[in-house]
């Protein structure tokens, strides 16, 4: 893996060359661990436009640091951003490119007012953007984290029953993501049952299952770093003619939103395609979510997929498409698969779950 990292970092550098800063501060844990391996809470990179980079990280990570991060230049600090910025001083680097939406307003101050601090100035989201296309390796870890979410999600069904709680149905599918295999979970667990299936982001609570429930289950496994992400609608008993019908159109409107995301698409048509569906069956209020966003070492990442979101898909580029129909005080319906955007043929789904509607 050491060789995988040497390059990621190599690409980040000819980039980092083009903005004419001569090195960049890098303190975005994921993006650390995406140039180095490295995993922990404590770490950041100094990786100047030429040459070789520095690693910083504290006691508590430093042998790991040398086990695994063996390519790369490693110091142990606690306060890892001003060793680093030291460093960039006594090696002559004169202006260091910052990652301003990670640092907060109080640790710029800091380093800033460092006698020997270089210049500061915005690096922008480079590295992020180098996120967003996969390789192998990275595919690989988000399909099993998908695989471990689908099989989850199939020994969950049976739970599903009238008394059952949102709570407790949300803590035995995170056990089962664990038992499963996964190293964490990729975020906490939406169960969101009748009326609640109208909150997007519905925290489990205490309410129990009813007959004629819509329940929207939203869930995701986390491995080897990789954030896997699904969500499907059941209904519990048989649904009635107005559920039936929103499910049915955004299942049409998944389907859809999936075949557009195609190499060179717009981000923004892409949205359009589902949104455009939803709206014109009279749902435009009821659907005001983005249809989707990137996946990788975070469950949110580039890119985001919403109205007047700007970009193209690119081959390789793993996104989320997710809409939604949000009716209040009666329930709501989404469908959400992580897809892989692919040159050749269509998006790979990695959610391989069924969408049909299950009548529990």
């Amino acid at each position: 893996m050491t060789e995988l990292h040497a390059a990621r970092r190599a690409r980040a550098q000819s980039e980092i060359a083009a903005t004419g800063a001569d090195a960049a501060l890098i303190t975005s844990l994921p993006n650390v661990r995406y140039l180095s391996g490295l995993v922990s809470s404590n770490a950041a990179i100094l990786l100047p436009a030429d040459g070789p980079g520095v690693l910083a990280t504290d006691s508590r990570y430093f042998e790991a640091a040398e086990r695994d991060c063996q390519d790369i230049e490693i110091v142990n600090a606690r306060q890892v951003e001003r060793e680093l910025a030291a460093i960039a001083s006594t090696r002559g680097l004169g202006t260091i490119a910052f990652e301003a939406q990670e640092m907060t307003v109080e640790r710029h101050v800091e380093l800033a007012e460092m006698p020997e601090c270089p210049q500061l100035v915005p690096l922008g989201h480079l590295v992020e953007q180098l996120r967003m296309v996969k390789d192998q390796t990275e595919i690989e870890l988000l399909a099993r984290a998908c695989a471990i979410t689908c099989q989850a999600f199939a020994a969950l069904l049976k739970l599903i029953v009238p008394g059952r709680t949102e709570r407790d149905l949300a803590i035995r599918l995170e056990r089962s993501m664990i038992d499963l295999g996964a190293d964490a979970l990729a975020f906490d667990s939406i169960v969101a049952s009748g009326p609640n299936g109208a909150i997007p982001h519905h925290s489990p609570g205490d309410r129990p299952f009813e007959v004629g429930d819509l329940i929207t289950i939203d869930c995701g496994a986390q491995f080897g770093g990789y954030h896997a992400d699904m969500t499907r609608t059941v209904c519990l008993g048989e649904p009635a003619s107005w559920q039936r019908d929103i499910y049915d159109l955004v299942a049409a409107a998944q389907l859809a939103g999936v075949a557009a995301a195609t190499p060179d698409a717009d981000i923004a048509d892409v949205d359009a395609t589902a949104r455009d569906m939803i709206g014109a069956a009279g749902h435009e209020d009821h659907f005001q979510h983005g249809l989707g966003h990137g996946v990788g070492l975070e469950v949110h990442e580039a890119p985001m997929m919403g109205p007047g979101r700007t970009g193209k898909l690119e081959d390789r580029v793993p996104v989320t498409v997710e809409p939604g129909i949000y009716l209040p005080g009666k329930g709501g319906v989404r469908i959400e698969d992580t897809l892989v955007v692919r040159a050749a043929g269509p998006a790979e789904i990695l959610t391989t779950t069924t969408k049909e509607l299950l009548v529990l």
